[in-house]
């Protein structure tokens, strides 16, 4: 397919044809044209059905139609193009909580014929020059309160040549440099195999992963999931707390809602107390969140069994069986679970409120196959745990990285999950196949973790593994040698915790420390992490 790309940047850091997994496009909803820009289908297209004067964005005091955002995300690639030299195929840098500038940002990258790289809004310095470094942004879009730690992260960094501020009133924002524009621009005729997305994902060794994803494969979810399990309608209102820079926020909140001109609530703040609030105060009918949430919110199941709430999607991390109970219990709602990747964009197995099963994540999405195999590749049995395989319209495409040689084999994706499926179909959870902690929906790489600790002048040495917590599914637990000199203590612990806190984004700082003598290790050096699981 003829690409529309200038900047070859992505193109040329793709995995080798054999290296990525077999797609399969085998529903009509699947069969895209070979020039797409999911842009002009998702937004541009909203106008061109009439949709135009619906409520597309609701937020703290603002309500954005399709007409709004189209005008917004218009001159936002106005700015890009004409004020900031932007050529399809560049790296644009998001980085905002979840609000409208963020999702006109993002249209407007995708417009433009660029790439967005959207990160998530905790993210510090280190963290942002690791992901700048690796995409080779060029561009950046972010919101005024959380620029300075972009500032710190750019500041050793030349090639990040443009970098604007929105939600700023002064005359420098990007508010400012919008208004000088006409609100007029043709999209960028791109190849509907030109990437479009850069969704970066931790990795087991802690170095941060580009996943790859082309304007087909936005389309491809949101042909899938949401419409043959969620099936959103016009009149809805979607809500939830995943960050639009996480896969499942960017379709849940954003993407999903507008493939049937229904709307979204934008919440810089999502917690609990928010979200309820929220759902009252905007009539919201779809919650998108993780179960820690659902298990906190089930309290004031009373409330919400009379409210507006009509679907309720768990995803982010593994829904207990007691949490789908409770829930069910306390609102009169059967959660559709679902389990996604960044690697494949979004949910590949989940099953609907008349298929849900307690303990199962579910059934394969249509579009989508499933299996579960051994070491060798091989198909299990039903009720052998083993390695979940996954293969459809999208897949793992790593940025210029060897571990796609692990993510894909054999052209199935191995989503580092142990499944095993029952007599009926259904697939069931198990555990992780690697060290990756996947605690309140956020995924974890240990490593880096350890990395931020051993910055700490008390820290000799540490390991840091996940175990289990009823509330956050795991939690984040590091083992710890002090120097001489140091004491370990409650006072200690607090440093070491608030420490890492400004080093890597806080939600994944420890929430357990416990100070040993020394950490199990192997007669070569090598630390024996399964003894660290083994005392808990």
């Amino acid at each position: 397919m003829p690409s529309a790309h200038v900047d070859r940047f992505a193109s040329e850091h793709l995995p080798p044809a054999e290296q990525q997994p077999e797609f399969i496009f085998e529903l009509p909803e699947l069969q895209f044209p070979s020039q797409l820009n999911c842009a002009t289908e998702l937004l541009d297209g909203a106008i061109d059905r009439g949709w135009g004067d619906r409520a597309c964005i609701h937020a703290a005091g603002l309500r954005w139609t399709y007409a709004d955002l189209l005008d917004r995300a218009n001159r936002v690639a106005e700015v890009l193009v004409g004020e900031l030299g932007l050529v399809p195929g560049n790296r644009v840098l998001l980085r905002a909580p979840n609000n409208p500038m963020l999702a006109a940002c993002w249209f407007g990258v995708v417009k433009a014929g660029g790439i967005a790289v959207a990160t998530m809004p905790m993210l510090r310095a280190r963290e942002l020059k690791t992901i700048i470094d690796k995409a080779e942004v060029t561009h950046a879009l972010c919101d005024a309160a959380l620029a300075a730690e972009l500032a710190a992260a750019a500041a050793d960094r030349p090639g990040l040549a443009h970098t604007l501020l929105f939600n700023d009133p002064g005359p420098a924002g990007l508010e400012a440099a919008m208004a000088r524009q006409s609100g007029c621009f043709s999209n960028v005729d791109t190849a509907a195999d030109d990437t479009c997305i850069l969704a970066f994902t931790s990795g087991t060794t802690g170095v941060p992963k580009a996943t790859m994803h082309f304007h087909r494969d936005v389309m491809a979810i949101c042909a899938c999931w949401p419409r043959h399990v969620l099936r959103p309608r016009a009149d809805d209102v979607f809500i939830g707390s995943p960050p639009l820079a996480f896969t499942f926020g960017l379709g849940g909140l954003l993407l999903f809602p507008m493939t049937v001109g229904a709307a979204s609530v934008l919440l810089e703040k999502a917690a609990p107390p928010q979200l309820l609030d929220a759902i009252a105060r905007y009539g919201a009918t779809v919650l998108v969140t993780a179960p820690t949430s659902y298990r906190t919110m089930a309290a004031q199941g009373e409330a919400l069994r009379s409210g507006t709430l009509r679907r309720c999607v768990s995803a982010g991390e593994v829904l207990p069986a007691s949490t789908r109970a409770l829930w069910r219990q306390a609102t009169g709602i059967e959660l559709i679970d679902g389990i996604g990747a960044t690697e494949l964009l979004h949910i590949f197995i989940s099953a609907d409120e008349s298929q849900a099963r307690p303990g199962a994540t579910g059934l394969p999405v249509p579009g989508y196959r499933a299996c579960v195999v051994d070491d060798t590749m091989q198909p299990l049995p039903a009720g052998q745990i083993g390695r979940l395989a996954v293969k459809g319209p999208t897949g793992c495409r790593y940025l210029a990285d060897e571990r796609q040689r692990q993510y894909v084999q054999q052209g199935w994706n191995l989503t580092g999950d142990a499944y095993w499926v029952d007599a009926d179909g259904y697939f069931h959870y198990h555990s992780r196949t690697d060290d990756m902690i996947v605690s309140a929906g956020y995924n974890i790489a240990a490593p880096e973790v350890e990395d931020a600790l051993l910055l700490h002048p008390a820290v000799a040495e540490c390991a840091v593994i996940g175990v289990a917590d009823a509330e956050r599914g795991q939690i984040v637990k590091a083992f710890v040698v002090l120097r001489p000199g140091f004491d370990a203590g409650p006072e200690q612990v607090q440093a070491l915790q608030e420490f890492t806190k400004q080093s890597i984004a806080p939600y994944k700082y420890p929430r357990a420390v416990e100070f040993v003598a020394s950490l199990p290790r192997t007669e070569t050096g090598k630390l024996q992490r399964f003894k660290l699981h083994a005392s808990g």
